[in-house]
């Protein structure tokens, strides 16, 4: 009996001891730190403890330029507001030795800055093209639904992402996953991959993965669907009068197919549903965004609002008061894509917000944290590119319509 005794005590002790060895004390953790916490730090969590608010906001704003340089105004952007990023339009670039070195400037003069720029463009190809002449150009979306040919719309989306990483820009605002459902509609159109939901559900998620392929940020669009509209949102408010159940039958059969699918952002477009959310428009529906999108549909990524200086919104609403009821109903970054006094009113009506306690700087944190994982996750850097090959870009499109438009 006493050997017995003997045996279970010793392997108790050298389990004991065992157990000691693997979990190192608080006194070899660094200071402040102890053992139960070590692993639960989070870098970003605490990068975001030492920005400012009025540094959180900006990251949630993406703004416009009104030319072909860096200006004053834009500086200001970067310098005093720190916003989030940029988008470039028609109006921006000229050429390619242009459109280098305007974004090489913008990251120049971000560079002080601990968080780079997001740095985007609508390039969907066909006729919603921003790029340089230089460059051919890419099929309209309707061609490559009219192919039907998954690599083809892979591919392009590929050689897409290619043209903007070249020019050191990072995200890009397609591919379209509207369904071009009603005729009278003039603003989607040849936008969209076509009207059968099938179509647009496959070739639009296989250019999002091609985008996404290329290490550039894909914004799927416009959610909860612009496809059956008659009045262009850039001009004033459209209205849809679909129910829940048609939008599930149809319109979102892209968009869900997408989230499935890897969707990493979606843009909200400016369309007020009556029958789901008679007060707001899409943009700024708890509703849709939230109840619907995050909750329901399960979307855990960036919500990104279509440009708020845009007729729909401008013409009938406060562009203030706007953002403020957007980001409250779940969107995580605001576009103000023109006029810089416009994203300073929306900056200083989201501060007001946050300081009356309308928004909780919680909720602030939230999306920044979501902005900063991207840009980690990206690899997004304000380094500048010496420069783009452009016939070697040219030679792959080629290649591409070759291959596929036979």
């Amino acid at each position: 009996m006493r050997r017995k005794w003997l045996i279970l005590l010793t392997v108790f002790t050298v389990f004991l001891f065992s157990g000691c060895e693997n979990k190192p004390s608080d006194e070899q953790l660094p200071q402040g730190q102890h053992s139960e916490t070590r692993e639960e730090i989070d870098p970003i969590r605490e990068q975001i403890k030492t920005m400012t608010l009025e540094e959180k906001i900006g990251q949630i704003l993406l703004v416009g330029l009104e030319g072909y340089e860096l200006d004053e105004q834009a500086k200001e952007m970067i310098e005093t507001y720190r916003v989030g990023g940029f988008i470039l339009y028609e109006k921006n670039i000229k050429d390619a030795e242009q459109l280098l070195a305007l974004v090489n400037s913008l990251k120049a003069a971000n560079s002080k800055n601990p968080v780079p720029l997001f740095l985007s463009i609508d390039e969907e190809g066909g006729k919603v093209s921003r790029l340089p002449a230089e460059l051919l150009k890419l099929p309209v979306a309707k061609k490559i639904g009219q192919v039907k040919e998954a690599d083809f719309s892979f591919e392009i989306g590929n050689i897409i992402a290619e043209e903007l990483k070249s020019f050191g820009l990072n995200m890009n605002f397609a591919p379209v996953l509207d369904i071009h459902s009603n005729p009278k509609n003039s603003v989607i159109g040849d936008r969209a991959f076509g009207s059968d939901e099938k179509v647009v559900r496959e070739m639009g998620v296989q250019m999002m993965k091609g985008i996404q392929s290329g290490e550039v940020v894909s914004v799927v669009k416009h959610f909860p669907g612009h496809g059956d509209t008659t009045v262009d949102s850039h001009i004033g408010l459209p209205v849809v009068e679909h129910d829940l159940d048609r939008l599930k039958r149809f319109e979102w059969i892209p968009f869900m197919h997408a989230i499935s699918n890897g969707a990493e952002a979606v843009m909200v477009g400016h369309i007020l549903f009556p029958k789901i959310d008679s007060q707001n428009p899409a943009t700024f529906s708890k509703i849709l965004i939230t109840k619907w999108l995050k909750e329901e549909l399960k979307f855990d990524g960036l919500i990104i609002t279509d440009d708020m200086t845009m007729g729909a919104i401008i013409k009938n609403y406060h562009i203030g008061d706007a953002a403020v009821k957007s980001v409250l109903a779940g969107s995580d970054i605001i576009l103000v894509a023109h006029e810089y006094e416009k994203a300073k009113e929306v900056m200083q009506a989201l501060k007001e917000a946050v300081e009356k306690d309308l928004i909780t700087e919680s909720r602030i944190d939230e999306s920044v944290y979501k902005i900063l994982q991207f840009k980690e996750k990206y690899k997004i850097k304000d380094q500048p590119i010496h420069g783009v090959d452009i016939d070697r870009l040219n030679e792959r499109i080629r290649d591409t319509l070759r291959k596929y438009l036979k």
